[in-house]
């Protein structure tokens, strides 16, 4: 009876998490509807885990004692549901197309086929075991799919693209519902959330290793000001040029030739500033965006 009561409590714990995790993707998207872009943001972790909420749900209506996985993936589906519809709106084409062909396969198609082979090919006990093996394979789909932006993080020594709060939600989800399924000893539960637990160990750890690693792009109003300021200076040299060539033509003009070696060293000299002048504007041009950018993109 304590047992009983104890995983009930830790199974309405774990309701409130499991909710906290769905629901931390919407700081994501609402950059993406400000934006209008989804970016360099995966729009398969929010398939795979539409896919993964909806057989959940069909295992606890399925199964008598699971009215707390049943709440709580339905809400999730829901989530999940909202995320993708969001991402098919705001994608670029190509990108829009994949995802939609992704959709119609697994969320709509598999999961269709999988609640009709379990109704109508599938009696007794074995339900509940094929829908168990299929939620667990695909939860532990859910928790692997950051591994993409895990190496991305690794490559790029930026976290930028793995959301801190979605980590450590994953990370705090797994640990209670691995608790919870070792109190109701449910395997198909147990095994998916124990491997979520040490996925999301090592996206904290990521977390922490590159979070102030990342290189900052150079303000644009900086870039511009400095290339005006350069601009200005290089106007500024030929301006001084043009006056030194009037000023020497007026000079010129008022005084008597000079020696034909001193004419030829003031031509070799203005030649010379003149050949310096382009080297200087060129040399202190600003940098292109793409050079200064290149310090540096599921999440769920």
């Amino acid at each position: 009876m304590a047992a009983a009561s104890l995983s009930f409590i830790i199974g309405i714990i774990g309701n409130v998490i499991s909710i906290l995790v769905f629901a931390s993707p919407i700081k994501t998207f609402w950059w993406v509807i400000k934006k209008k872009s989804t970016q360099n943001y995966k729009g398969v972790p929010y398939i795979t885990t539409l896919l993964s909420t909806s057989l959940w749900t069909f295992y606890g209506i399925i199964n008598p004692d699971g009215l707390l996985v049943m709440t709580v993936n339905g809400a999730g589906a829901i989530f999940q549901l909202t995320y993708v519809i969001l991402f098919l709106i705001y994608a670029p084409k190509d990108k829009k197309v994949k995802t939609a062909k992704l959709v119609a396969v697994l969320d709509v198609g598999f999961l269709g086929a999988v609640i009709a082979v379990t109704l109508l090919a599938i009696h007794g006990n074995m339900r509940l075991t094929f829908v168990g093996i299929l939620c667990a394979a695909l939860t532990i789909g859910m928790y692997a799919s950051p591994l993409s932006a895990m190496r991305t993080v690794v490559r790029t020594k930026s976290v930028e693209y793995m959301p801190f709060l979605l980590s450590f939600f994953l990370f705090l989800n797994a640990g209670v519902w691995s608790a919870y399924a070792v109190l109701v000893k449910d395997i198909y539960i147990g095994v998916p959330n124990a491997i979520g637990f040490i996925l999301g160990s090592a996206q904290l750890i990521l977390y922490v290793m590159y979070k102030n690693k990342s290189v900052p792009s150079k303000p644009d109003e900086a870039m511009e000001e400095e290339g005006s300021a350069h601009l200005m200076k290089g106007g500024i040299q030929m301006h001084s040029l043009e006056e030194n060539l009037n000023n020497r033509s007026l000079n010129k003009g008022k005084s008597l030739p000079k020696p034909y070696i001193d004419r030829q060293y003031s031509f070799q000299k203005i030649i010379k500033t003149l050949s310096l002048s382009p080297y200087e504007l060129q040399s202190s041009r600003p940098p292109h965006e793409s050079d200064v950018e290149g310090g540096n993109p599921d999440q769920l």
